[in-house]
């Protein structure tokens, strides 16, 4: 595996095929409720030096999300900010419309990354979401298209079988240590999509974080488990999104560009794989 350089929170960017970059890590804020505790946990993580911000229409906290970027005062074009199109909203005109309406909630003017949440509404409607998200990059309204929760042979159908003419930038997908998903990584990475690890923390299952493999690693860096399960995501080549409404939790999380993990480290923590799946796995879906 080639050595993937970190330098910082801010400078640790990957490359998409879009010719936009993605800041590496991020925060996600899946579960943080609409009003001030997704509005709390945005301007944390901005203040604390995050510059990518992830959240979806189902999150249904859009709104603080956009209200804590303009409060924040750093520019626009400094912040990296994901959304996501909804099972509910796929189809070519319900697309667009749906894209309308995050950007209304969110107060911007582009989004940088716009996913189809999951594959689970069937091809027919995947293959037209798509077509509608190309109309927006080609609106400006959108600067990166990509997927979340695609399977190897969703991806296949996108590139192959829907006359997509942009390939998604993006998939992301559930990626840690006991479930590395290294069939759909490995598809990403040979066809130059960028893989973001979602849930890269397991949602905090307590018999995954006392691992003794795990709690011995962070030990001897004198790390949190989850400081060393997001080091492992990221020198694997994952861009992470953890996700937490707690101060000190995000500024924890940020802090791990300040050591690294030997590659037999990273071999120890990837051998704990079982596939395991913290909550559900659209991936197989038909």
């Amino acid at each position: 595996m080639a050595r993937v350089e970190l330098t910082g929170l801010q400078s640790s960017k990957l490359a998409l095929n879009s010719g936009h970059s993605m800041p590496r890590l991020g925060l996600g804020v899946y579960l943080s409720s609409e009003g001030q505790v997704a509005e709390d946990a945005v301007l944390w993580a901005l203040q604390a030096g995050y510059r990518h911000i992830d959240t979806a229409t189902s999150y249904e906290n859009e709104t603080s999300v956009g209200n804590a970027i303009r409060k924040s005062g750093i520019p626009r074009g400094e912040i990296f900010v994901t959304t996501k199109l909804t099972e509910d909203d796929q189809g070519y005109e319900s697309t667009l419309a749906a894209c309308n309406v995050s950007l209304k909630k969110l107060g911007l003017d582009y989004i940088d990354l716009y996913l189809i949440h999951s594959p689970l509404c069937g091809s027919e409607l995947r293959k037209n979401s798509w077509k509608a998200m190309e109309k927006l990059v080609a609106e400006g309204k959108v600067k990166s298209i990509g997927v979340s929760n695609y399977g190897v042979q969703h991806l296949k159908e996108l590139l192959h079988d829907s006359g997509a003419t942009i390939r998604p930038a993006v998939n992301q997908i559930e990626v840690h240590p006991w479930g590395t998903r290294s069939d759909i990584v490995s598809y990403c990475h040979a066809n130059n999509i960028a893989v973001v690890a979602y849930s890269p923390l397991v949602q905090g299952h307590k018999l995954k974080l006392q691992d003794p493999i795990l709690l011995q690693i962070a030990s001897s860096h004198k790390k949190s488990p989850a400081q060393i399960l997001l080091r492992w995501s990221l020198q694997r080549g994952n861009a992470v999104i953890p996700k937490s409404a707690k101060k000190a939790r995000i500024i924890e999380n940020a802090s791990v560009f300040d050591f690294e993990l030997s590659e037999e480290e990273v071999e120890k923590l990837t051998s704990l794989n079982e596939n395991f799946v913290s909550e559900w796995d659209p991936t197989v879906a038909p």
